[in-house]
Order: structure tokens, then C-alpha cells, then sequence
């Protein structure tokens, strides 16, 4: 009894060091690939939940998956509601290991052929770089999987006669309830949903609880796999705590609707395939854990906008809106803390933007504080985020990026401190030339606040256009305010202010043209021209 006890519990071990080899080396093989699969393919929650699924299935991994999600949340490629998507997909998307499990594990029964894979692997590994290291990572943790497996699986046929379905709660509402706690405790202990259902499959392989109950203990797996995203959200950012948070009432909803379905499902099952329960357990459990986590996810797929909209209510944004993508937690991925960076600072433009195009329709307003200081902050804090930032000189595109918003930073540190400038404001449709450059420039503020980034190359070319005009214009009426004062139809004093004014739609529209050019999809090597006079 001792010794199948130590020999179970071994072949868990391996089984949950399998998983967690073979998924580090999936990870890694994956690298940044994971994350623009997840950007390309997710266009709404419906394709977040088939992204999610299969890039769940081929990592291994729901964790990798809900955290790339919320990357990409935080720099601005996928909505809250899309990301939801993926965290339903991801879900269907871990029961594919019970399925792997079933199949190979149980009914093919390879542990002992499989076991000289772990030495391939391990060779390949250290003998090796780059991705084929990881490779060789990954075929040594799936080969241990199965190892663990065929232990866990002698291990538990030792029971046979000793541990039975007796041993456990009864088939009743109360007792059912009670193995759901049962896997919820089992899932806190292993941390891995994936342990517990292999677990799960050897107990009824080594007929030491009935379906029924495993199936009602597999339900509390799936709602245990919260309780670490749960709490690794406690003292995390507003987007962590409202992904975990999401995950918790979702999992909480799919595991009831579950806990209800049970009886029906293989009442149908029986109807449908006479015998299968009886004959194939293992592959009767894992089809249940796969049919209630599919039907979780059409129940409220149609719902993800109104339950996004409620996450969003409970965990409101707090603080600077403008600094929200600048999560520290990105730091360790150069490429999304750059794109996170990237992002803050078109939140910054468009609000610059937004005063602007106001104070050009209505000179004698003054630009919003509030906003003012929120720029203010937010132009700080990138700094020191950037600061904090260490890219890799083999990460090429990062670096250039990084390059260009350091440009980017100064030119809209210009425009912000330009807003501040009332005497010149006022004065900008002081005559019809200065109208003419100011509806230019609104002309360029409205192109550009409707453009998404990278901006199009049509969109720098339009810039570039009026940038141009701006600069021509503003020779032409520097020599026509001459000729108005020299005629004695203009003060000196006059002449001053309104080429003032007129140097300051200039500039305002240099700056936006550079602005555009380097947040381009094709940037110019131009080099930074000094301050206009």
C-alpha cells in the first residue's frame, strides 16, 4: 500500500514536471510569435475565443496565453472585450492535455517505449542552441508527461479493492458538492487543472470512483484554476485585476452550469452511444470536460460586451488616464513595453490634439488644466519608463522605435508648452492671411487625430504638404506685414504680435509633421532640424 501510495504520487510529479518543461520549451519556441498571433487573428471576441484555443493547445499553456492577452490589452492591440475572448478560448484550449492524456497515455499505453525520448531531449538540449535547444526541451518534458503517467497509472492500480467509489462522497447533490471541493483543494495543492484531471482519469482507469464523481470533481478543477489567477492580481495593475477577476466569474459560471448539466449530459451520452461510459470512461470524462467548457463559451459569447462593460465598472481606470499602458510588468518584453510606450504617446498627441484644434476655433479660450496636467505627467513618467527600459542591441526594430519617440517626446513637449502661449493665440485670425495658415493647420489636426498608427505614408504625405504650404505662407506674410508697416497701415507693435502669431501656427504644424513622420510606417531619416525661428 505504501509503495503504490510513493509510486502515485511520483507519477504525478513527473507528469506535473513534464508539463512544466514541455511548456517552457513551447514558450520559448514561441517567443514573441505568440503575441502577434494573438494581435492578427483576434479582430472580436469570437476569434479571440478560436485564437485562444488553439494557441492555448499548442503551448500548453493558459497562463502564457491570459498573459499575452493582457500585454496586448495594456499597449493598445486588442479591446478588454477581445481579450475576454481569448481567456474563454484559452479555457477550451487546456482540456486538449485530458484528451492527449486519454488517448495516448491510457489507451496506448506508451510510457515505457517513450521513456528514451527524455534522453534525446535532454541531449538535444544541452547540446544544442537556439530553438533547437528548446526543441529538445519540449520533447523531454512531453515524454515525461507519460512516463508520469503510465507511473501514476500503476501506481493507482494498486488501490483497486482498497480505494473504490465507497471511499467517496456518494453520487447525491450534497456529495457531488463535496468533490467539487474535492478538486478545487486538489487544483490549490497542484496548482495545475491538467494534474488533477490525470489524476482524475487514474482513478477511474483503476475503477477507484465512478464516473459521475470524477466528472463532479473535474468541475471543481476547473473552478480552482482561478484561485491562482486570483490571487497573483492582488497588488497587480487595473487590467491584471480586471483579467483575474473575469477569469474567477466566468469559471465560477461555467463550473455551476456544469455542476447542473452533469446528469443530463450522460444521460444523452448513454442515449446516444449505449455502452460508452461503461466501455471507455476515460475518453466519457474528457469529452464532458470539453462539452461544458465549448458550452460556457457559446452561453456567453453573446454577452462578452455587457460583461466587459461590468469588469470595467468594478475595476474602474484610477489616476492619470494617459499613463494606464505604462505597466512595469512590460518591461521584461522590450518589443510590448515599446509598443506600450508607443501607444501612451498617441494618447498624448491626440489629447494635445483635442486642445488645439479648440483653441484655433476659439483663440481667446484657454486650453483645459486638467488635461494640460495629465500631459504633463504623462510626458514624465514615459521618460522615466523609458529609462527603465534595457533593449538588447540585437532587437533592432525596438531600438529604432525607441529612437524615434525619444524625437516624438520633444516635439510634443513643444506643443504642450505652445498652449500656454495666450497673446499669440489670441491673435491668430487677426487677418485673413492668418485664418488662411490657422485653417491649415486645423486642416493638418483633423488628418491627423482621424489616422491610427502607424501612420500611412498618405498621411505623412498630406503633413509634409502642409507643413510646406505653412512654411511658404509664413515667408509670404512675414513680407506682406512689412509692407503694411512700411505703408504706415500697421504699428510696429501690431506687425510683431501677428508674425508672432503666425511663427506660431508654423511651428505648431512643424512639430505635427515630425511627430507623423516618425510615428510612420515608413519613417524618413531626415535628421532633426534646429529650433524655427
Amino acid at each position: 500500500m505504501g509503495a503504490e501510495i510513493l509510486q502515485a504520487l511520483g507519477g504525478l510529479g513527473l507528469f506535473l514536471l513534464g508539463m512544466s518543461i514541455m511548456t517552457e520549451g513551447l514558450k520559448s519556441l514561441a517567443d514573441d510569435r505568440l503575441r502577434k498571433i494573438l494581435a492578427r487573428s483576434t479582430s472580436s471576441p469570437v476569434s479571440g475565443v478560436f485564437t485562444g484555443a488553439m494557441t492555448t493547445a499548442l503551448i500548453q499553456s493558459s497562463s502564457a496565453t491570459t498573459v499575452a492577452a493582457v500585454g496586448l490589452v495594456h499597449v493598445g492591440l486588442l479591446t478588454f472585450a477581445q481579450s475576454l475572448g481569448v481567456i474563454f478560448g484559452a479555457n477550451i484550449g487546456t482540456t486538449i492535455t485530458g484528451w492527449m492524456v486519454a488517448l495516448i497515455g491510457f489507451k496506448w499505453k506508451i510510457g515505457d517505449i517513450i521513456l528514451p525520448l527524455v534522453f534525446v531531449g535532454a541531449l538535444i538540449r544541452l547540446f544544442t542552441k537556439g530553438k533547437l535547444r528548446w526543441l529538445g526541451t519540449s520533447l523531454a518534458g512531453f515524454a515525461l508527461i507519460f512516463v508520469g503517467i503510465s507511473a501514476l497509472q500503476d501506481g493507482m492500480s494498486g488501490f483497486q479493492g482498497i480505494v473504490t467509489p465507497d471511499s467517496f462522497p456518494a453520487d447525491t447533490l450534497g456529495g457531488r458538492l463535496l468533490l467539487v471541493l474535492l478538486g478545487i483543494v486538489i487544483t490549490l495543492i497542484t496548482q495545475s487543472s491538467s494534474a488533477g484531471v490525470a489524476t482524475a482519469l487514474a482513478a477511474v482507469h483503476a475503477d477507484a470512483m465512478t464516473l459521475h464523481q470524477a466528472a463532479a470533481m473535474v468541475i471543481g478543477m476547473d473552478i480552482g484554476t482561478t484561485a491562482t489567477a486570483a490571487v497573483a492580481t492582488i497588488g497587480g495593475n487595473v487590467q491584471a485585476r480586471r483579467t483575474g477577476f473575469a477569469h474567477v466569474i466566468y469559471n465560477m459560471m461555467t463550473g455551476m452550469m456544469a455542476f447542473f448539466i452533469l446528469t443530463p449530459y450522460f444521460w444523452i451520452l448513454g442515449k446516444l452511444l449505449p455502452g460508452f461510459e461503461t466501455s471507455d470512461p476515460e475518453m466519457a470524462l474528457v469529452s464532458f470536460h470539453t462539452c461544458f467548457n465549448m458550452l460556457g463559451v457559446i452561453l456567453i459569447l453573446p454577452f462578452t460586451g455587457k460583461f466587459a462593460a461590468l469588469i470595467e465598472w468594478l475595476f474602474p481606470e484610477q489616476g492619470n488616464p494617459l499613463v494606464k499602458r505604462l505597466d512595469p510588468g512590460l518591461l521584461a518584453t522590450p518589443e510590448l513595453a515599446v509598443q506600450a510606450i508607443q501607444a501612451t504617446v498617441n494618447d498624448v498627441l491626440q489629447t494635445l490634439l483635442g486642445e488645439m484644434h479648440h483653441l484655433v476655433a476659439r483663440p481667446e479660450s484657454a486650453p483645459n488644466p486638467g488635461k494640460l496636467a495629465d500631459v504633463d505627467d504623462a510626458l514624465s513618467k514615459t521618460r522615466e519608463f523609458m529609462d527603465q527600459l534595457r533593449v538588447q542591441p540585437g532587437q533592432a526594430v525596438s531600438l529604432s522605435h525607441l529612437a524615434r519617440i525619444i524625437h516624438v517626446l520633444d516635439h510634443l513637449y513643444r506643443i504642450r508648452n505652445r498652449l500656454e502661449e495666450p497673446q499669440r493665440i489670441s491673435r491668430i485670425h487677426a487677418d485673413s492671411s492668418l485664418t488662411s495658415m490657422a485653417n491649415l493647420l486645423t486642416t493638418m489636426i483633423d488628418q491627423i487625430a482621424q489616422a491610427e498608427l502607424p501612420f500611412a505614408s498618405e498621411v505623412e504625405a498630406a503633413a509634409q504638404q502642409i507643413n510646406q504650404e505653412l512654411k511658404t505662407g509664413m515667408r509670404g506674410y512675414r513680407i506682406e506685414i512689412l509692407k503694411h508697416t512700411a505703408a504706415g497701415e500697421l504699428t510696429s507693435q501690431t506687425a510683431l504680435q501677428r508674425t508672432d502669431s503666425a511663427r506660431w501656427i508654423r511651428r505648431q504644424g512643424y512639430h505635427l509633421w515630425r511627430i507623423v513622420d516618425h510615428l510612420s510606417d515608413s519613417p524618413h531619416d531626415r535628421g532633426e532640424q534646429p529650433e524655427l525661428s
